[in-house]
């Protein structure tokens, strides 16, 4: 610009029309498509801070097989009950040593164990390790002397405890750190679909811009907001492209904002202030289709911020001085470029929470202790993950942990704890569930994530469900409670500040094998007398505090079988324990017996419904789950599924 052109700029009367942030963002996203820019195929060793596109479901379980935690034995815990040093159980040695990667040949029938391996497969029949520690040999009589009693399901990592064949593992949402990264590993994942990176071009103006390196003559200043810009856009998920420093030239300025197109975002930083030589606004106030949305917003700093949108694209003219360049574009564009990259980006912090369980630790070791952050009504609940150390899913779940002191034996139910947040894009969710598994429940879930919400699951059983909803530590527990008395679901379970919307119905029933004898052709009852007289056929339970835990106790009255002490988390691990052998029978919905392509012999009806505290139910994430439960598209797709709906 000469300095004719500049004067009579300076002779114009130009004022910005200073509008509230609120109308700003509201005028900005109308003419937004807010949404992830479409999907591409990385390799698993390129995906890390990548946002899956789509649900990740297991097509094998994780550990694929029973494992021993230590070396030692593999018993039935049964023979071992009141063995002490003083009164000693012996026990008779199997000719099998089962070291990591050897197949079991013997099964541990009664008054025998088999020699195993930290890592080894768990043989048939056995349901506990005593630890070699625990006992002695007896070479001559060939001989275990066990020192001290094991219960049942003791130092064995079982097949599908961490992930079953069939569950959904990752959300469409989920940024890929190093935790969801070895999870993806841990199924056998190779490649990954996430949403792909949106472009930003980023170009610097003003004739006093130098970059950095470059000489500074008097007057100039170097071009800091170039890579501020780029730093944050890559911490937010984009890919910026820095199209370097535009002099004070119309025409080329016009030329580079061409080229900047290409980009899906263009960033602009000076000449916003409609003064003499800020031809930024010159050259974008010539953008049509609508243009500029608005220009002057009620900030300090960055009052001359300016938005505009053309071919659908954002075009935003932030503040030359870098103060107000950075507070602008986090305020303006980082949401834009987290809804086209799919992902949320906080502040990395350490939080108070309150415990609403009571944890127990071993003294003398400083414990960390992986917890979920829920939100409840006084404020954030820290629940517990669990301690398991073999666990890839508990770790990639959690939020956050907490250190109990070594010289700390419990932590008390409702206690003030801090939880160190494990990345810094970690947030309450949007939806917290807590309560019974339900495959039903995965559609529903995965259809809110789709919408833009997300979603925190807690499987603890249907009771665990109910006392988590009546404290207000859950938006909605999953539950399928039968009332003896009235022959009601879940309503009759119901206390004050709880309310129940409708879920669907689903048939509970006795899974197994095709190929079993023991079961095929057979009525309910006939395969009951098999189940429950046959020392060979073993059961595969569910945990307790589950409505399917409560059926099962119903439906075997008192009678405990074999395997009756191990214990599964979902429908799914059932499932997948029967289909193995691990197992020979359980109790699933037939939409799990279906899937997996087991048999099914019909047990029971019931209603799985949602229950929800009063206080949530303006949450806009809960008005959006009823909501897509009355969707007749939603509710097709969970009748293609096997539910009553």
């Amino acid at each position: 610009m000469n300095h004719s052109d500049k004067m009579n700029a300076l002779r114009q009367s130009q004022f910005l029309e200073v509008i509230g942030r609120d109308e700003a963002t509201a005028k900005f996203h109308a003419h937004l498509n807010l949404a992830p820019l479409g999907t591409e195929t990385v390799s698993l060793m390129d995906a890390l801070g990548r946002v899956l596109a789509t649900d990740v479901i297991a097509d094998i379980d994780v550990t694929s097989f029973d494992r021993s935690n230590v070396d030692g034995f593999a018993v039935r815990a049964a023979d071992t009950y009141g063995a002490d040093e003083e009164n000693p159980v012996r026990l008779s040695v199997n000719n099998e040593i089962l070291s990591p990667g050897i197949e079991p040949q013997l099964s541990v029938e009664t008054g025998t164990v088999t020699p195993i391996a930290t890592g080894g497969m768990v043989p048939r029949g056995a349901d506990a390790i005593v630890m070699v520690e625990h006992t002695d040999y007896d070479e001559a009589a060939n001989e275990l002397i066990v020192e001290r009693a094991v219960s049942p399901g003791q130092a064995i990592s079982y097949a599908g405890l961490d992930i079953a064949r069939g569950e959904t593992v990752l959300r469409l949402g989920t940024v890929l750190t190093s935790r969801e990264i070895g999870v993806l590993a841990a199924i056998g994942m190779t490649n990954v679909t996430v949403w792909r990176r949106p472009t930003v071009a980023i170009i610097s103006t003003g004739d006093e811009i130098v970059p950095p390196g470059a000489e500074l003559p008097a007057g100039y200043v170097y071009d800091s907001n170039a890579a501020i810009l780029s730093a944050s856009v890559t911490e937010l998920g984009g890919c910026p492209k820095i199209l370097g420093v535009v002099r004070d030239d119309v025409q080329e300025l016009r030329d580079i904002l061409k080229t900047a197109f290409g980009c899906d975002l263009i960033l602009l930083s000076g000449g916003t202030s409609k003064g003499a030589g800020d031809l930024s606004y010159r050259v974008v106030s010539e953008l049509t289709d609508p243009g500029i949305v608005a220009h002057g917003v009620a900030l300090k700093p960055g009052k001359p911020i300016c938005l505009a949108v053309s071919e659908g694209k954002p075009v935003v003219i932030l503040p030359g001085f870098p103060t107000s360049a950075i507070f602008t574009f986090h305020e303006f564009v980082a949401p834009v470029i987290r809804a086209f990259a799919g992902q949320s980006i906080q502040p990395r912090e350490r939080v108070a929470a309150r415990l609403p369980l009571k944890v127990n630790s071993e003294r003398g070791r400083t414990e960390f202790l992986l917890v979920g952050l829920m939100q409840s009504e006084s404020g954030l609940a820290a629940y517990p993950m669990g301690k398991g150390s073999g666990s890839v899913t508990t770790f990639s779940r959690a939020d956050g942990f907490i250190v109990i002191d070594q010289q700390t034996e419990q932590l008390k139910a409702d206690s003030e704890v801090e939880v160190h947040l494990l990345s810094h894009d970690v947030r309450p969710a949007d939806l917290v569930v807590i309560g019974s598994h339900c495959v039903g429940l995965d559609l529903l879930l995965s259809e809110l994530a789709q919408k833009g919400f997300t979603c925190k699951v807690l499987h603890v059983g249907s009771q665990g469900g109910l006392v988590a909803a009546s404290r207000g530590e859950c938006d909605i527990a999953g539950v399928h409670l039968l009332d003896q008395n009235t022959g009601q679901y879940n309503q009759p379970f119901l206390t004050e500040g709880l309310t129940l919307t409708t879920g669907y119905g689903r048939r509970q029933g006795l899974v197994f094998r095709p190929d079993d004898e023991h079961f095929r052709g057979k009525s309910l009852e006939d395969c009951l007398s098999t189940a429950t007289t046959d020392p060979e056929c073993l059961m595969i339970n569910r945990n307790a505090g589950s409505g399917t835990r409560i059926l099962i106790d119903q439906l075997l009255a008192g009678t405990k079988p074999p395997g009756y002490a191990v214990q599964a988390k979902s429908h799914n691990a059932v499932a997948a324990a029967v289909l193995q052998g691990r197992a020979d029978w359980g109790i699933a919905i037939d939409t799990v017996a279906k899937a997996h392509g087991l048999k099914f012999v019909p047990y029971r009806d019931e209603q799985y419904d949602f229950v929800i505290p009063m206080s949530r139910l303006e949450r806009p994430s809960v008005k959006a789950f009823k909501q897509l439960l009355q969707d007749e598209t939603m509710r097709e797709k969970l009748r293609d599924a096997g539910f009553v709906i």
